[in-house]
């Protein structure tokens, strides 16, 4: 199974009962912003490389604000929704990609949507969801960890573990524990909506919050 189409209407659902303006993980975005960036970075050339070339990162964040402008009411964000739901064409890049563009960042925006206005329950990931989430959770890591002065190892309490960043700079190594879900929001900036505990020495755990803050 493509998880990328499981979580994409995941998002869908965290979108349409938390309607418009709910707020987002996301600083400065409500609910209609992650609809509209999830939206484009798939269908606007311009918005993709936005994303990945930092100094056109500001022209993506104006299409995305102008979009989400038009999704201030509840039938407009209704339809931007729906738009969501509907995969891109298999023709499209992000397509090809499958779960290695899609499964993380689709996870992610979800709890960005669902925990925008606090704690909530987590989500019962079914467990062939899970190992495919570790999967590509371990290569994003690698990434997003990249500046931390500590090492970082990822740990799955009675599952796997895996080192994923080498420390640097006289520090040592921390461990990240958390459920699989968890460890995913952690390594992707959201550490303080994450149930994660972050164990090491102080001075490492703090080496670490310097450069991603909240876990």
């Amino acid at each position: 199974m493509s998880w990328h189409l499981h979580e994409r209407m995941a998002l869908v659902d965290a979108l349409r009962e938390a309607g418009p303006t709910a707020p987002t993980l996301c600083a400065g975005w409500e609910a209609r912003h992650v609809a509209a960036h999830v939206l484009l970075r798939e269908r606007s050339p311009r918005v993709g490389v936005g994303l990945a070339i930092p100094a056109l990162t500001p022209q993506s964040d104006r299409l995305t604000a102008a979009l989400a402008d038009t999704a201030r009411e509840p039938a407009d964000f209704a339809e931007l929704v729906d738009r969501v739901a509907r995969p891109v064409s298999r023709w499209t890049p992000v397509a090809w990609a499958g779960d290695a563009a899609n499964l993380v960042e689709f996870h992610v925006h979800t709890e960005d949507v669902r925990r925008g206005a606090g704690p909530v329950p987590p989500r019962v990931l079914e467990p062939e969801l899970v190992a495919a989430l570790w999967e590509h959770l371990v290569r994003a890591a690698r990434l997003a960890y990249r500046r931390s002065p500590a090492g970082v190892v990822l740990v799955v309490p009675g599952g796997p573990r895996k080192a994923v960043h080498r420390p640097h700079d006289g520090h040592g190594t921390v461990a990240v524990r958390g459920e699989v879900g968890e460890l995913t929001l952690h390594a992707l900036g959201r550490g303080a909506a994450a149930a994660v505990e972050v164990v090491g020495a102080p001075e490492d755990v703090a080496a670490l919050q310097q450069v991603l803050p909240g876990g």
